[in-house]
This record gives structure tokens, sequence and C-alpha cells, in this order.
């Protein structure tokens, strides 16, 4: 029985929503989450820069812990890493994040789709490439916000947030275009679910919101074969942060999520 963790990276705690999904499906397995915090928020990186980084880390993150399967729970570096850190170590399994634009496409009934992300995850190829290929059909409004990644991460360490500066971010996801409105809309960053109940109370009409934790999961579950997803314990659940010794309140939000640092 193959007792090796499942590693979860992201640039900050946005990927505990990752975590949590893959606990439900995979309950006797062991997880390693690692939080980038040094380089928060990726969405100002340039790409190579960011890529040289992550690929280094992972480096010493693979020799030291050799998951069975590595998620990038971060869609701006799932657009940017994934080749690199495949063609840096071939044989080790790597699941990425990316838009959940085809099933928003199969899903809208109006038509009009909006992706609310980082700016980094916006302007990225591979997001339009995702239009191109899945939502020709749709009226797709791309949003890139450069305050909600590090309002859900206040939200998730203090348990409160600025509802109106949530309410400026995501105002530009509802459009009404021919008689048409938004009625999905994508939540292509990982930290954006923890803030969703506050989209919903702020938003200007009722959509969607489509959160691709679970079908990430799924797709990293693929990667532990019979009962290697059942594997039993071989120590505790760790939390590394890049930057050392989490905030208290960050530590406190760990130990909530059976994380020991």
């Amino acid at each position: 029985m193959d007792t090796r963790p499942v590693l979860v990276f992201d640039s900050g705690i946005g990927g505990l929503n990752v975590l949590r999904e893959l606990r439900v499906l995979a309950p006797d397995r062991r997880f390693v989450y690692v939080a980038d915090d040094a380089a928060f928020p990726y969405g100002a990186w340039d790409e190579s820069a960011l890529s040289d980084r992550i690929v280094e880390l992972f480096g010493g993150l693979l020799a030291e812990h050799d998951p069975v399967v590595s998620v990038i729970a971060c869609n701006t570096a799932s657009t940017i890493v994934l080749a690199p850190l495949r063609a840096a170590f071939p044989g080790r399994h790597f699941v990425g994040t990316v838009p959940a634009i085809k099933p928003a496409a199969e899903r809208t009934r109006s038509g009009v789709v909006a992706v609310l992300a980082t700016p980094g995850t916006v302007k990225r190829q591979y997001t339009r490439e995702l239009i191109r290929d899945w939502a020709q059909k749709c009226h797709v409004r791309l949003v890139g916000s450069d305050r909600l990644a590090g309002l859900a991460e206040t939200y998730m360490r203090e348990g409160r947030v600025d509802e109106e500066a949530v309410r400026a971010e995501i105002e530009p996801c509802f459009v009404e275009t021919d008689g048409r409105r938004t009625d999905i809309v994508v939540l292509a960053c990982t930290h954006y679910p923890f803030l969703v109940n506050r989209m919903r109370k702020t938003a200007p009409w009722p959509v969607d919101w489509i959160d691709p934790a679970e079908a990430i999961a799924r797709r990293a579950l693929t990667f532990l074969k019979g009962d290697e997803a059942e594997a039993d314990r071989d120590g505790p659940d760790l939390a590394i942060f890049t930057s050392g010794t989490p905030p208290r309140a960050t530590a406190r939000l760990l130990q909530g999520f059976g994380l020991a640092t």
C-alpha cells in the first residue's frame, strides 16, 4: 500500500478549499500543504521568473516529501508552470487548476458568462484558448481582480471582510447585453470560493458561481489507484510556508484544517 502523501501547492491559503475536497474523496490519505506566501500574490509576477521559482521550489519539495501526486491549486501558477514542471520532473504526476470555462459554457442559459480571476490569469493566452475552444457561442467577460485574493486571505484569517470592497471587485462580472445578462460567474482563483457567500450577498442579481475544487480533487484521485486512495496515514498532515512560520491567525486557521506547521 502506497503511503506517500498528496502535495497541494498554492501561493497562499486559497488552496485549502481544494484540500478540503481532496479529504472528502480520500479521507485516509496524508497531505502536505505548501503555501508560497513569500511570493504572494502571483498575479504581479513576470511569467518566466515565476516559472523558475516554482520549478526550483519543487526540486526540494519532491525530494523531501516524495508525493504520489502534486496538485497545483492555483490558476495563475497552473497556466504558467505545469509544462515546465512536467519537463523538469518526468515521471512525476501534476494536476493543475484551469478556469472552468467549458462547464460554464455548457450550463449557461443566457449565454453570458463572466470569468473572475487574477490579472495574471486573465491575460494568459491559455485562458483565451479555453474560450476559443469551448465558449465561442457565449459572451465571455474576463474580469481581473487585484484585490480579491488578498481580501479572501484576510477573511479566512480574521473572519471579516469589507463587503463594499468585495462588491466593487465583482461588479464588472455583471453584464447586460441584448436583453440577456450574466447567469454564471467562474471563480478562476482558488481563493475566491471562501468569499462566495459575501459575493452572493453583494451581487446585483443571483448567478451560479462555479467552484472548480471538486473537479480538481477528482482529477487528482485518478492517480491514487485502487486501495492506494485509502492508504494508511504515516504521520500528520503538514503545512509548509515559504516565508517561515505563519502568523498566529493563520496558524489557528491551519489547525482548524487539521494541519501541523
